[in-house]
C-alpha cells in the first residue's frame, strides 16, 4: 500500500491515495456500522412502541430500496460536484432519519424516518460516492487494492457499533440508542472533504477519456458483462440484509444467549476487515469475476451448511466468521471490474445502477424475512433461498468479459 500511497496527484492540491483510502473508510464505518446495528432493533422497538415486527423489517427493508434507487442520483451528484456536498447533505439526512425512528410511535412516521430518510441519508455516505472518490485516485493496476482498503475500514465501524449500540439500549432503550447513532454520523460529515481532494491517478484510463453520460448508459447496457454483474449483484444484497436484519432473531428462536447476536455481527464485522481487504488484493492479480465466482461459492456453502447444522455457540461464531471474510469483499471486486471495463469518468453513476439491484435484493431479503417467519413461524425457507441465489450468481459471473471497452466501439457492443 505504501506505493499507492505514493501516487502523483493529478491535480493540485490532492493527497496521496492512502489518506484518502482511511477518510473513505471512516465515512463508510460510520454509514454502514450504523446499519447494521438495525437488526437488534427490530424486537426491543416493537416492544416499546407496539408497531409489529413485520413492519419494522418493513421500513429496515425500505430503506435498502431507497437507498438503491437514490444511489445512482447520488453518485451522478458525486461526479459532478465532488464527494464533500454529498456527504454532508447525506450525514444530515441520515442523522434526520434516525431521530424521527427514535420520536417514532406510528408506522407512517417509522417508515418516513428508518425507510425514507435513512435510505437516502446511506446512498450519499457508502459506496457509490466515496469508493468512488478512492477509485478515480488509484492508479488502474492498484485500484482493486485501494478499493478493498477502503471497504476493510468501512467494517470498523460495524465491530465498534454493533455493540455500542446494544449497551447503550440495554442501559437508556432504543431511542437513547438510535440518537447516539445519529450524532456519529453527524461528526463524520466533514471527511468528506478529504474524498474531495484525492487526486487523479495519471490520464484517465480506459472509456472514461470521452463519451458523455448517456453515451456511458448506453455503452453499458449494451456490455453483456454489465448486465450479468448488475444481476449477480442482486444476490449479494439480498444474502447480506436477510442475515443481518434477522440473525439476531434466527438465534433467539434457536434459544440461543440473548447477546449471541449482536457478537456474531460484530465478529462479521471484524473478519470483513479481513475479508474486504484480502479480496481487493486478489481482484488485482487474478480476474475479479472468477474471485467473485469463488466467493459465492463459499457463501452458498456456508448457509446451507449453517442450516443443517445443529445450533450452537461455536457453529454461529464459527458461521459469522466465513460470512464475514466474504461480507463486503463483493463491493471492491464489482465497483473496480466495472471502473476496468467503463474506466472512471462515470465510475459513481455506472456503480450506483450495478448497486440499485444489489438494494433490490436487499429490499426482499429484510422483507420476506419478517413476512416469511409470520407465516409460517420458521426463517427456514429463506436460509435456502440464499444459499441457493449464491450457486446462481456464482454462474452469473463467470462468463463476464472484463477487457475495456473503448469509447469510440459503443456502438458495436451488444
Amino acid at each position: 500500500m505504501a506505493t499507492i500511497g505514493r501516487a502523483r496527484a493529478g491535480r493540485r492540491g490532492g493527497l496521496p491515495v492512502v489518506p484518502v483510502a482511511v477518510a473513505a473508510g471512516l465515512v463508510l464505518s460510520g454509514a454502514m456500522g450504523i446499519r447494521q446495528t438495525f437488526g437488534l432493533f427490530l424486537g426491543p422497538f416493537s416492544l416499546e412502541t407496539g408497531i409489529p415486527v413485520a413492519t419494522t423489517a418493513l421500513a429496515i427493508a425500505l430503506h435498502n430500496l431507497v437507498w438503491g434507487f437514490a444511489q445512482p442520483f447520488a453518485g451522478a451528484a458525486a461526479d459532478r460536484y465532488g464527494a464533500a456536498p454529498v456527504v454532508a447533505l447525506g450525514a444530515l439526512i441520515y442523522a434526520g432519519g434516525l431521530v424521527l425512528t427514535a420520536l417514532a410511535a406510528t408506522a407512517p412516521t417509522l417508515l418516513l424516518g428508518l425507510g425514507l430518510l435513512v435510505g437516502i441519508g446511506i446512498s450519499c455516505t457508502s459506496f457509490g460516492v466515496v469508493l468512488t472518490a478512492v477509485g478515480r485516485a488509484s492508479a488502474p493496476e492498484r485500484r482493486s487494492a485501494a478499493l478493498g482498503l477502503a471497504s476493510a475500514g468501512g467494517s470498523f465501524g460495524q465491530v465498534l457499533l454493533v455493540p455500542f449500540a446494544q449497551s447503550v439500549t440495554a442501559v437508556a432503550g432504543v431511542s437513547a440508542g438510535l440518537l447516539a447513532l445519529a450524532a456519529i454520523i453527524v461528526a463524520l460529515a466533514p471527511l468528506g472533504v478529504a474524498l474531495d481532494r484525492a487526486p487523479r491517478a495519471g490520464v484517465p484510463d480506459g472509456p472514461s477519456a470521452a463519451g458523455s453520460l448517456s453515451e456511458a448508459l448506453l455503452r453499458a447496457w449494451r456490455h453483456p458483462g454489465y448486465r450479468l454483474l448488475t444481476l449477480g449483484f442482486f444476490t449479494c444484497g439480498f444474502q447480506l440484509a436477510f442475515i443481518a436484519t434477522h440473525l439476531p432473531g434466527y438465534l433467539a428462536l434457536c434459544h440461543m444467549p440473548g447477546g449471541l447476536g449482536a457478537t456474531a455481527l460484530a465478529l462479521i464485522g471484524l473478519f470483513n476487515m479481513a475479508g474486504s481487504w484480502g479480496c481487493g488484493w486478489l481482484g488485482g492479480r487474478y480476474r475479479p469475476q472468477h474471485v467473485l465466482v469463488w466467493l459465492y461459492l463459499i457463501r452458498a456453502a456456508a448457509i446451507g451448511t449453517f442450516l443443517v447444522a445443529p445450533k450452537s455457540e461455536a457453529v454461529v461464531l464459527a458461521f459469522a466468521a466465513v460470512m464475514g471474510l466474504t461480507w463486503l469483499g463483493t463491493v471492491p471486486l464489482t465497483s473496480g471490474l466495472v471502473a476496468r471495463v467503463f474506466g472512471i469518468r462515470h465510475l459513481g453513476t455506472l456503480f450506483g445502477i450495478v448497486f440499485l439491484s444489489h438494494q433490490i435484493g436487499s429490499f426482499l431479503g429484510a422483507w420476506l424475512g419478517g413476512v416469511v417467519l409470520e407465516v409460517s413461524g420458521s426463517y427456514d425457507g429463506v436460509w435456502l433461498a440464499t444459499a441457493l441465489a449464491g450457486l446462481i450468481a456464482a454462474l452469473l459471473h463467470l462468463p463476464i468479459d472484463d477487457r475495456p471497452v473503448p469509447a469510440a466501439t459503443a456502438e458495436g457492443v451488444r
